[in-house]
């Protein structure tokens, strides 16, 4: 009953955000914007009530992994509506078919251990997403990950993630010997090398992230990750020979300010408009956040942190550790391998992801083009992540 007291209080807490930002973005326009006020409570009914689903059928499991979905979608859904009300009415949309995608996995998946035996589907389903950009792409902002069909536009990648944690999970849970870990190292190399040809170098550090936090989990042996390690720092380097885009995100990083007027405008007016908001910030609405640009999808912390102040950037952080950390419960909690493993790599995708693009933006590491799980506009990544948070879900209902 105090776990219950205590997720009420939080989603109470999360209601009252929502709604005063909203609120506040109704009256700071020439005349009274009621859309807002609608959005803002059509939010927050839908995390009550997938709250109470999950809840009320499933009482065993971890509820805080849902929760603290909802709160950082719901900040990410207040800064886009500032920014471009169109592009949050369809990010709206996408949260919708997020918690339900996230309800029916829960609903409807028996135990996921019974899955460990696909890892042939696994393997062909990860390099038809994967590889599809590299043949079918169209290039956005210098990669070439995203494929348009009949109007449509979605990263395939987003999708290869899912079943390329799903593969590794099923290839690692049984691991004896150096053997068996080489059709995975082939796999992983063949997903580093379609992310090297797409330029999408953002994905690429992802996929190898993910990579190595599930090896060193299935093997336990730190020889293996310095390896691993070592190979990544010769692939970067020939990367860098090869591709000028890859040696001019490296020039920005170094020293971006001789360039602030054409190759690295993107991070400049960055780390300009998170200074600009200091601690506080300066209020929603009352700052300048589209001279960023990019502002409502790779660069929406920079926005966040100028109106709403670097406290809420540091919350946001926060609540992803949080996040990560109850996900990672879910993986001591789970009673097979298979399932530890694919705890262990969605953890770990959303980890890696929230720190790449965070560190980018910032300039603490070369930019990528990649989304902020949650906050960032964008439909397919919303639904992947709450896809992942759904089996997360579920392997702490079968832990417990």
């Amino acid at each position: 009953m105090e776990s219950l007291k205590d997720e009420k209080k939080l989603l109470r807490a999360t209601y009252l955000f929502c709604l005063v930002s909203f609120f506040n973005l109704a009256v700071i326009k020439p005349t009274f914007d009621s859309s807002a006020l609608i959005i803002g409570v059509v939010i927050c009914v839908l995390m009550g009530y997938a709250h109470f689903v999950v809840r009320r059928f499933f009482p065993d499991g971890d509820k805080y992994i849902l929760i603290f979905a909802c709160i950082l979608s719901s900040i990410g859904m207040v800064m886009i509506y500032r920014l471009s009300a169109p592009s949050a009415i369809k990010q709206i949309i996408w949260f919708v078919l997020g918690i339900a995608a996230f309800i029916l996995i829960v609903v409807l998946l028996p135990e996921l251990k019974k899955y460990g035996k696909y890892r042939y589907v696994y393997l062909v389903c990860t390099l038809l997403f994967i590889g599809m950009a590299t043949f079918i792409g169209t290039s956005v902002n210098g990669s070439q990950n995203w494929v348009r069909f009949h109007g449509l536009s979605f990263q395939p990648s987003e999708f290869g993630k899912l079943f390329f944690i799903a593969y590794l999970a099923s290839s690692l849970k049984d691991y004896k010997n150096f053997k068996q870990l080489i059709e995975p190292a082939c796999v992983v190399m063949a997903t580093l090398g379609f992310m090297v040809l797409q330029k999408d170098l953002g994905s690429a550090l992802i996929f190898f992230t993910i990579a190595v936090a599930m090896l060193y989990i299935a093997t336990e042996k730190a020889k293996y990750v310095i390896v691993s390690l070592a190979l990544f720092v010769i692939g970067a380097m020939v990367s860098y020979k090869l591709f000028s885009h890859v040696r001019l995100r490296v020039m920005i990083w170094q020293n971006p300010w001789p360039y602030k007027a054409d190759q690295s405008y993107q991070v400049v007016q960055s780390m300009y408009s998170i200074a600009w908001g200091g601690l506080s910030g300066t209020g929603l609405g009352l700052g300048f956040p589209n001279i960023v640009p990019v502002n409502i999808d790779d660069f929406i912390f920079s926005a966040i942190c100028e109106e709403m102040g670097a406290l809420i950037g540091f919350a946001i952080m926060i609540l992803f550790f949080l996040l990560v950390y109850r996900c990672m419960r879910a993986a001591i909690l789970a009673e097979d391998k298979f399932s530890r493993m694919l705890a262990v790599g969605y953890s770990s995708m959303i980890a890696a992801q929230v720190l790449v693009i965070v560190g980018g933006v910032t300039n603490m590491i070369p930019l990528t083009g990649i989304t902020l799980p949650l906050v960032s506009y964008g439909g397919t990544s919303m639904l992947i992540t709450f896809m992942a948070l759904g089996v997360l879900q579920k392997i702490s209902e079968g832990g417990r």
